[in-house]
């Protein structure tokens, strides 16, 4: 019969082959509910101010200082607008933010955009009257993506995103992949670019801001009539996209798109 320091040696050992052979805990993440917020650098604030206020229509918070400006979208996804582009610099994208349970340091992707974690708790609408907005509701954001394996170290394990759609031009071409945000329905868009960096002109349409409307054709009306005939925002016309979405893009100052799209598919 075995001694009991032998018996005590013996239990503490299969406690550790039974700790050993269960797997690891999967690690916390955070709790992500949408887009808190997208950062964008213009070189001109107040035809920026013309764009995000009078042409979009959204409402500018109290302004902090001169060269920064915040639109709010409704409750709480918000347009950062920040001053002082240098000429030479090709992005124009600063930081997205996403609304988290409990706000934490920023980060850098796989690709090296700046990430923010915040709390928009307590955020109200500020809806003014009459309300001028084509949209309330930022629906993605788009992020250029060189290889999407390595942006899914960030964005699915360790926030737990999920993939919701993936498309491309031409058919067959994998070209753009939606990510859902885990405890909401916000979403950001991997444009990928594996083979070569993206030009200027491509870096103000990738990464872009998409906008939910109920009527395409309203929000073209509405763009059409707080623009004058040499805007090129004038001249914008409605196409189908891939996704099988009626679609309208719009550009800010400095070429940084805004697209409109419907939340139903062409039937």
């Amino acid at each position: 019969m075995p001694t009991i320091p032998a018996m005590r040696t013996f239990s503490a050992l299969a406690l550790a082959v039974v700790t050993l052979s269960q797997p690891p805990a999967p690690p916390q993440r955070p709790r992500v509910f949408g887009i808190a917020h997208v950062s964008i650098q213009t070189s001109d604030m107040t035809r920026a101010r013309a764009f995000y206020g009078k042409v979009l229509g959204f409402a500018e918070q109290r302004p902090v200082r001169a060269e920064r400006a915040i639109f709010s979208v409704n409750a709480r996804p918000r347009l950062v607008i920040e001053g002082g582009l240098p000429p030479d610099r090709d992005e124009r994208l600063l930081n997205v933010g996403f609304d988290v349970e409990t706000p934490s340091p920023d980060a850098k992707d796989a690709d090296g955009h700046t990430i923010q974690f915040v709390s928009t708790a307590g955020s109200s609408d500020p809806g003014e009257t009459p309300d001028r907005r084509i949209s309330r509701r930022i629906l993605h954001a788009g992020l250029t993506i060189k290889d999407p394996a390595a942006a899914d170290t960030f964005y699915k394990d360790r926030l737990g995103f999920s993939e919701i759609w993936r498309g491309g031009r031409p058919e067959g071409t994998i070209s753009w992949i939606n990510m859902r945000v885990p405890d909401g329905t916000d979403y950001i868009e991997y444009m990928l670019y594996p083979n070569a960096p993206p030009t200027r002109q491509q870096l103000g349409s990738a990464h872009h801001v998409a906008l939910l409307v109920p009527d395409i054709q309203q929000a073209l009306e509405t763009v059409r009539a707080r623009t004058q005939a040499g805007d090129r925002n004038h001249r914008a016309t409605p196409n189908i996209g891939v996704n099988n979405r009626w679609q309208l893009n719009v550009f800010d100052p400095d070429g940084t798109r805004v697209e409109f799209m419907e939340p139903w598919t062409v039937r």
